[in-house]
């Protein structure tokens, strides 16, 4: 059993906070918002009514936060706080920059730190089946990888410091970029008189095959589980596509890399939000994709 501090009980973090009490782990929650530590108390955690109070004798600290600022200020709280040797994680998704930023803090305490941002969605925080992609030393990963496993399934220790920010930021600009293409082909396959189940039969066992396609299909029918079959209520919201979108044009900016279509989907996404949709699974863009054609 390892003590552990987690900060930040939201959609995300509240559920993988609770996997950490399934597996054995003693967790005191921490979070600005009443409703959520009261609902992670329900699930078996500690609530804390301060973050010195959370992070006190904790053997591990986990942050999943909104905003590289929100994570940075928070780490530079901990400098105060935590003893040296102490584990702190990071699984928020944020800019490089700031997750360096947060390694450079935690050099600053002698602690070990990782960046271990996630995907698979709210679905898969509550089942523990999210994917981490983590950025820190061998050491630090050695240390963080049993208590990761204990929320997710895939565990990819991907390289230094930002490594794992890196990876999600390109990671999800593919998954933006493929979620659109995927809505476009189905916009084009109602005008061309095609059904939703003839072009998944066939998309889904050829070239075009994609995770966007074959396990959160725009449209309803083909995939049950989908989004799509529940009036589009979130298991990604578009404003957090949108967001990461954001994260990976700032990347492209700093290193003069060439993302066309990661800018172009940007756009979309930030359209569709400022329509009052942001807080539509992501994959309901089809619709607004659909308007443009008349449809």
């Amino acid at each position: 059993m390892t003590k552990i501090a987690f900060v930040g009980l939201g959609n995300m973090g509240g559920p993988m906070a609770a996997n950490l009490v399934k597996a054995g782990h003693e967790v005191r929650g921490f979070d600005l918002s009443e409703a959520s530590v009261k609902a992670a108390v329900a699930a078996g955690i500690k609530g804390a009514g301060a973050l010195s109070e959370a992070v006190s004798d904790a053997e591990c600290v986990i942050t999943m936060l909104p905003k590289g600022q929100h994570v940075t200020a928070v780490w530079s709280d901990l400098t105060t706080l935590l003893p040296e040797g102490t584990l702190v994680i990071d699984c928020s998704t944020i800019d490089v920059e700031s997750a360096r930023k947060a390694h450079k803090l935690a050099e600053v305490m002698n602690c070990s730190a990782l960046d271990a941002p996630v995907s698979g969605g709210t679905g898969g925080a509550a089942a523990g089946t999210l994917t981490f992609m983590v950025g820190g030393t061998e050491k630090a990963f050695a240390m963080g990888k049993p208590i990761l496993e204990a929320m997710g399934r895939k565990i990819v220790h991907c390289g230094a410091p930002g490594a794992g920010q890196a990876a999600k930021i390109c990671n999800n600009m593919i998954l933006g970029i493929s979620m659109i293409g995927v809505c476009e082909a189905f916009g084009l396959a109602e005008k061309l008189g095609l059904s939703h189940q003839a072009l998944f039969d066939v998309a889904s066992t050829s070239s075009g095959q994609c995770w966007s396609l074959t396990t959160y299909c725009p449209v309803p029918g083909p995939v049950p589980t989908s989004p799509a079959n529940h009036d589009y209520k979130p298991g990604f919201a578009a404003a957090l596509m949108l967001k990461d979108l954001s994260l990976s044009q700032e990347a492209a900016r700093q290193t003069g890399a060439a993302t066309p279509l990661g800018h172009h989907a940007a756009e979309l996404y930030a359209e569709f939000e400022k329509a009052g949709h942001g807080g539509d699974d992501f994959s309901a863009i089809i619709h607004m994709l659909r308007e443009k054609a008349g449809g």
